[in-house]
């Protein structure tokens, strides 16, 4: 009976050591697995946050070199906790540089050159802006007689054309800006549609 209960207990042993050499050789292989596949994708995303001509951001060049220099620990569990912890910053960190770098380089195509200048205008200011300019290139022509006649249909549709022109006129650079017309258009609607009008 004493030598069956020591069976027992040596296959138990046998059973739980052989668990955990199981155990133990699955946590190796799934960081070193970790560890490969990290340097591929830090390998392979270099391009991604990299400006030409510029160092790696410092962020990244941390994460990247804290990832490089990680030395396993007696535990293999608890060296797979700490790598996953140093790829979060190094994702988060590679997540900012493709952002910034992304973002400057919107920017920088955005931005019009020294002899441009850019307006934003919404697609009714669009419209006003255009049958304007159509009107008075027909003005302009030599044979013209006057006969086509573009009216507004209100004192409302007057002052969003006068708003849009000012945008306009404002994208002009402070010198060659003709501001005496803005107060022009103002006071020929004030003149056209006075509140006296309007309360009658």
């Amino acid at each position: 009976m004493g030598i069956l209960a020591v069976l027992i207990v040596l296959l138990i042993l046998l059973v739980v050591s052989a668990c955990s050499s199981a155990r133990s050789y699955f946590a190796k292989g799934r960081l070193a697995g970790m560890e490969e596949a990290t340097l591929e994708i830090i390998r392979g995303i270099n391009s991604h946050y990299e400006a030409a001509g510029q160092p790696a951001p410092d962020q990244v060049t941390k994460a990247v070199e804290a990832i490089k220099s990680f030395a396993r620990g007696s535990s293999c569990e608890k060296s797979i906790y700490r790598y996953q912890a140093r790829l979060w910053i190094f994702g988060d960190a590679v997540g900012a540089a493709c952002w910034r770098k992304g973002y400057d380089a919107c920017k920088q195509q955005m931005t019009a050159r020294d002899d441009r200048i850019r307006v934003d205008f919404a697609i009714g200011e669009l419209l006003h802006l255009t049958a304007l300019a159509h009107l008075g290139f027909k003005k302009m022509m030599p044979n013209d007689r006057g006969i086509e006649m573009k009216r507004f249909g209100g004192e409302q549709q007057a002052r969003e054309v006068a708003r849009a022109l000012e945008k306009l006129e404002w994208a002009v650079p402070e010198p060659q800006r003709p501001v005496e017309q803005s107060a022009n258009r103002r006071a020929l609607i004030g003149r056209w549609w006075p509140p006296e009008r309007k309360i009658a």
